[in-house]
């Protein structure tokens, strides 16, 4: 058996949609000792490390977390990127909506159904060079990678078109409807 290398236990644990902190009470030792195994500036005892996969692996077959099916990395626009940006972002990766971004911090949504009512209500093609601000909405909903997809999928069937999945206060990656029953297929 070889060793994980501090790379590849950092992807393990973000696969299995754990925070350091959580990963830490889970196998029984420090956040900052998991933060230095993956930074590779220790070298844990094997009985330690031994410990850290099988909290990765216990959780890995648990029930999925939102961290184990977001998609990552996020397609955005900032706020004062143009609409067709928006636009075009949306027509190359068919997706419905985006959210708006800036310096790590989420300021909004925008999505096609808005876009299109500025459009048939402006009767001008102009909305397009203004700025996403101008047709901006309420930033989607933030979970922890660790929540389960049982919860994301009760927030996204309030209306919610997306779900962030956020690790210290920025985002890392998103979840839409479609996620959540492609998870489901796959379990059958």
């Amino acid at each position: 058996m070889s060793l994980p290398t501090p790379e590849e236990l950092r992807q393990m644990r973000k696969k299995a949609g754990l925070t350091q902190k959580e990963l830490a009470k889970r196998a029984g030792v420090s956040q900052s000792l998991i933060a230095r195994i993956e930074a590779g500036t220790v070298d844990p005892r094997l009985s330690t490390l031994k410990r850290i996969i099988q909290a990765i692996n216990s959780v890995s077959r648990e029930k999925p977390t939102a961290g184990s099916i977001m998609h990552s990395p996020i397609i955005y626009v900032s706020p004062k990127d143009p609409v067709k940006k928006a636009v075009d972002l949306m027509w190359r990766y068919g997706i419905s909506q985006l959210p708006v971004i800036e310096d790590d911090r989420v300021c909004g949504s925008v999505r096609e159904e808005t876009i299109m009512k500025h459009l048939v209500s402006s009767k001008t093609q102009s909305i397009l060079e203004n700025p996403v601000e101008s047709v901006m909405e309420n930033p989607f909903p933030m979970v922890s990678p660790s929540t389960g997809i049982d919860e994301v999928a009760k927030i996204l069937l309030t209306g919610q078109p997306a779900v962030l999945v956020a690790e210290h206060g920025k985002p890392i990656g998103i979840i839409t409807k479609i996620d959540i029953i492609a998870k489901g297929t796959e379990a059958k």
